[in-house]
């Protein structure tokens, strides 16, 4: 997929691995310069990957649950960029084995930990970005949610609660940030082969698990972290100049075919 980013800041959030990365290097293979984020300092080696493809990359470690951080990183953007036209929030942690338990049994750590990276992440972020986006009149905000966030699942209270925050959370913006001449969606990713989900849809042991999640999708098929970011770069390209306050599922048609929890 082409389109022309030429000119273009992006800033992509959680972006050293999985969909991030995919993203990030979607944008920057279509002219846009990219800001590369994570909490964790190895992702330096996406910025490296840009800048392989002779785009100008800059690496900015910061917590996103901590809006002092979000704040001095989208400082140091703008002041090195001049400004940024893309922010793509993909980062976002889920709750995991033995922490998955039902709502009477949920820690309330837990549910702080998901909701301050998923929700007040977003928050912290787009609260950061759009005071530059007004001043230069125009932006993107591409939000990334969850099927999670459009149909419940049972014991990840905190991330299905986050991941559905995120949706109206960007409805909201849109309609604020419209008259300002800025778009913001979201994408609400099915089940993703990442480092993490490929040794679940691949491992024999998990097989029953991996055969579970696949009957949810009617293509018979996870995503890739590159029909994610396909979907990005389509919402940051000015072929979607129309289109703000939408949620594009990319889910294999998950959400068309949802029949019940699991």
């Amino acid at each position: 997929m082409k389109v022309d980013l030429q000119g273009k800041v992006a800033l992509v959030t959680g972006a050293r691995m999985g969909i991030g990365k995919a993203i990030a290097l979607a944008l920057a293979a279509n002219g846009a310069a990219v800001a590369v984020n994570d909490v964790h300092p190895d992702g330096e080696q996406t910025v490296g990957e840009i800048r392989e493809g002779g785009v100008r990359s800059v690496f900015l470690q910061a917590d996103v649950s901590r809006s002092e951080e979000v704040r001095q990183m989208i400082a140091v953007a703008e002041r090195e960029f001049g400004g940024i036209d893309i922010l793509v929030n993909n980062a976002g942690v889920n709750t995991a084995g033995p922490d998955r338990r039902t709502i009477e049994q949920f820690s309330e750590a837990e549910w702080r930990r998901v909701l301050s990276v998923d929700l007040d992440g977003v928050f912290h972020c787009c609260r950061a970005a759009a005071p530059g986006m007004v001043a230069r009149r125009g932006g993107t905000i591409i939000n990334i949610s969850s099927v999670m966030g459009m149909v419940p699942a049972r014991m990840q209270l905190a991330y299905t609660s986050a991941k559905a925050g995120v949706i109206n959370f960007t409805r909201s913006i849109a309609l604020e940030l419209a008259p300002h001449g800025i778009r913001a969606n979201v994408i609400a990713p099915g089940s993703t082969l990442t480092a993490g989900t490929r040794a679940l849809f691949y491992n024999p042991e998990q097989q029953s698990l991996a055969e579970s999640l696949l009957s949810f999708i009617p293509l018979g098929r996870p995503a890739t972290p590159e029909d994610i970011a396909h979907a990005a770069l389509f919402l940051a390209a000015s072929e979607s100049s129309y289109i703000t306050g939408a949620v594009l599922p990319v889910d294999g048609g998950w959400t068309a075919g949802f029949t019940r929890n699991w």
